[in-house]
């Protein structure tokens, strides 16, 4: 993996991450599926790991640390990999990372399999705004490859 693709995912990843919010906290301002709240699930999984009592905003941090760089740097791993334009694969990795946080995290943060705890519409509602993460990835990683390959962007 090229350093401007690293870069380009980190980028992509934090503005991804930066919509995402939005739409995060429209919803809750809005009150709809209060028992959906990402950020109250990654401080009860870093709780439930270390056995500390971390506070509310660290979840902030790690909401993130994960959109930005962990998911940044992944799909700029994957990339290649994945088929269609550039929405596309951004949807394609947007449904995989929901997957991943259905069965793997939401059990940790004790919502159950696929967060049914919260019951379906919290799972439907988490599988949008992974979408919509998902499409804002790849979108703005397309346009920031596109531009560095045709060299509107100088790498340094």
């Amino acid at each position: 993996m090229s350093s401007e693709s690293v870069k380009s995912g980190l980028i992509a990843g934090f503005v991804a991450t930066c919509v995402l919010s939005f739409f995060m906290l429209v919803k809750a301002s809005m009150g709809l599926l209060p028992q959906l709240n990402p950020i109250r699930d990654i401080v009860t999984v870093a709780d439930n790991l270390t056995g500390a009592d971390f506070p509310l905003p660290l979840g902030w941090l790690g909401h993130f640390f994960l959109g930005t760089v962990a998911w940044g740097l992944a799909y700029a791993w994957l990339e290649g990999q994945l088929p269609g334009s550039p929405i596309v694969k951004g949807l394609a990795f947007g449904f995989g990372a929901w997957l991943a946080m259905m069965v793997l995290f939401m059990p940790m943060a004790g919502e159950g399999f696929f967060g049914l705890k919260g019951g379906p519409p919290a799972a439907v509602a988490s599988l949008v705004l992974h979408l919509i993460y998902g499409a804002v990835l790849g979108m703005v990683y397309g346009r920031l490859r596109s531009a560095t390959l045709a060299g509107h962007i100088r790498p340094r």
